[in-house]
């Protein structure tokens, strides 16, 4: 939907919207590969399975365990891709993603006006604008706080601003219309009121650019080496120290994950004995949401500090080869489930 906005309401060029896109691919992809992996080796096993052939291998002689060492490749190769995405692929996708929008904001520099909210679209600059025009690039009853002067700070309250944008120059310039400027010392023992009906802020964008690229990137865009030197550095307890250190532990337990989501899928297909596709796309999707919701809970757990980063990236995985076990220990032994046994029947 941000993205839909970008290019509906702030006429951002369609190339840039393209880029934006493209660099939020790899976050998307190694978010759906569990549930690709599961669902492609569970459609196979379940075909085997709707036509009998498990029943001619294990009259052969064959057992399951004996068909998975195709399924064992297939899903070391994804997670091979797995790995090299979480580790490599997502945060350089993340910081192209961050390198995108600062030049949306160097050129368009009012794309990110919100309409009714608090915003700090620069440092230490303050907004609140009631309504926005989109085609006439106008905002209404504007309320701005400046406090790049450290001596004094500037509040400003106009009719109508805009902001304007020189890319040669660097140089953004807020265009205030019929307003007022209340200017207070730090002490807050002066204050001087000027009425206007034009005013100019001029911003240097030379400034703030370098200063979004000097800041401490997020967790999500480092890399292996960021996140260890990081760590080392940053105080422990914190709970950006704990943000940190769940990002650099899910780089290898996301793709395990995945690993054994593709071996779950073998002994799951062979106990769906029916010919349609579809309840082994809605068991693989089950299995994929517990997952998720497990990750996700365990990750706010773990951000917050109440389990350690290392042991709560793990327990997801420690569920997942839990029920491995236990599925293939059930098929080789020639258990069937109740459940899919009734599935089975009626179909």
């Amino acid at each position: 939907m941000g993205i839909t906005e970008l290019l509906l309401n702030q006429r951002v060029y369609a190339s840039q919207v393209l880029q934006i896109i493209f660099y939020l691919l790899p976050r998307t992809i190694l978010f759906s590969l569990p549930a690709t992996c599961l669902l492609c080796v569970m459609l196979t096993f379940l075909r085997l399975s709707s036509d009998n052939e498990f029943i001619a291998l294990n009259s052969s002689g064959i057992s399951l365990y004996q068909i998975l060492p195709p399924v064992i490749f297939f899903s070391a190769v994804i997670f091979f891709i797995a790995s090299i995405m979480a580790i490599y692929v997502v945060p350089w996708g993340n910081r192209s993603y961050k390198g995108v929008i600062f030049k949306i904001i160097e050129s368009k520099a009012d794309v990110a006006v919100r309409e009714r909210i608090f915003f700090e679209p620069f440092d230490d600059v303050i907004f609140y604008v009631n309504s926005f025009s989109t085609k006439e690039r106008m905002m209404k009853d504007l309320f701005v706080v400046d406090r790049r002067d450290e001596p004094v700070t500037n509040t400003i309250v106009a009719r109508k601003g805009k902001i304007l944008s020189n890319p040669r120059t660097k140089i953004i310039t807020i265009h205030f219309i019929q307003g007022t400027i209340f200017t207070v010392d730090k002490n807050y023992k002066t204050v001087r009121t000027i009425k206007f009906d034009t005013y100019d802020l001029n911003i240097d964008l030379k400034d703030i650019i370098s200063s979004l690229v000097s800041r401490e990137r997020h967790p999500r865009e480092m890399f292996i080496r960021e996140l260890v030197h990081n760590l080392k550095t940053t105080p422990r307890g914190t709970e950006k120290n704990y943000l940190m250190a769940v990002k650099l532990f899910e780089m290898f337990s996301i793709p395990m994950a995945i690993f054994i989501m593709g071996i779950i899928g073998a002994p799951l297909g062979a106990q769906v004995r029916s010919k349609g596709r579809s309840i082994g796309i809605i068991i693989s999707l089950v299995i994929f949401l517990i997952y998720y919701v497990c990750l996700m809970s365990v990750r706010y757990i773990s951000k917050m500090g109440t389990l350690h980063p290392a042991i709560g990236a793990w327990i997801p995985d420690l569920f997942l080869c839990i029920m491995c076990v236990y599925l293939l220990r059930r098929v080789a032994n020639d258990r069937p489930f109740s459940f899919f046994e009734r599935i089975s029947f009626r179909k």
